[in-house]
């Protein structure tokens, strides 16, 4: 598989867009899993759409998912220098590059939208981050993934206590970190909060870390241009509340905050996640 994903990744950008977007089509053609989960937390977050809407929005997120995943094996295989030349517009950049400055360090908050592992390398230009990384259960596409993450300027710790520790002493010492806390969390790692009209149950580990530093925190997304010439990148400032103390507070901010950075492309996040599985109340969207 190895040889595959290298392979994969030596072909033209447009070509693997285009090739992911036929899959996407195929995806929503035949009722697949992907289009069953995508139109239930479509069906959930924008209940005002018409069916003509959401189905638009299904077939077009599909799409966008599609060429999320084959972007980030095109991303792993190239050079920064790659990655760099693909993003063709800078948003806001002074936002991030002051946060940077804060002495309690910077939080970065990427949702799990458009090509964030495009952001690495602009990022990497100016900071040494420390990030959490998970090994993925395939050793192949551990093996390609981490061999993209040591041609970068990042730190890498584990997803456990270890790793918060790393990132609390980096924050510390005026650190930046980027956190995507848009997924469920273990039981002793989250709190229900509002995602999208649902009470979702959220991670509270980028709240609990901005409470404690008083860090900087700044969004972080990377949009894919509507007629695929390249990305941009977009800094957002955002609200102070996420460094409460208050964890309701912080994390019910934090929610809100995601998703109006998700909502300027909203077919660019991955709906195909079942975010909803474990809401309030035992309750399960899928179930």
């Amino acid at each position: 598989m190895y040889k595959l994903l290298k392979t994969f990744s030596q072909l033209p950008l447009g070509m693997i867009q285009s090739i992911a977007r036929g899959v996407g089509n195929l995806l929503f053609i035949s009722n697949s899993s992907a289009k069953r989960t995508t139109e239930l937390n479509l069906t959930a977050a924008y209940p005002e759409l018409d069916e003509q809407q959401r189905n638009q929005l299904i077939k077009a997120s599909l799409k966008s998912q599609c060429m999320t995943y084959a972007e980030s094996i095109k991303i792993w295989g190239s050079s920064p220098e790659f990655a760099l030349a693909q993003i063709k517009q800078v948003y806001n950049a002074e936002i991030f590059l002051n946060a940077l400055k804060n002495p309690n360090g910077c939080i970065g908050v990427v949702p799990h939208f458009g090509a964030w592992e495009l952001m690495n390398a602009w990022i990497n230009q100016h900071t040494h981050p420390v990030i959490m990384y998970k090994p993925s259960r395939n050793k192949d596409l551990d093996r390609f993934m981490l061999e993209s993450r040591q041609r970068l300027n990042a730190t890498l710790v584990p997803t456990d206590d270890t790793g918060v520790r790393a990132l609390f002493k980096h924050l510390k010492q005026g650190g930046f970190t980027a956190i995507l806390p848009d997924h469920i969390p273990k039981e002793s790692g989250g709190i229900y909060s509002d995602f999208y009209g649902q009470k979702a149950f959220s991670s509270t580990l980028l709240s609990k870390l901005a409470a404690k530093t008083q860090c900087s925190v700044v969004g972080l997304t990377c949009v894919r241009r509507p007629d695929f010439s390249g990305f941009d990148l977009h800094f957002t400032a955002l609200s102070q509340d996420i460094n409460s103390k208050d964890l309701q507070l912080s994390v019910d901010t934090l929610n809100k905050e995601m998703e109006r950075m998700i909502n300027i492309a909203p077919e660019q996040y991955l709906w195909g996640y079942k975010r909803f599985r474990k809401l309030e109340g035992g309750r399960n969207l899928y179930k």
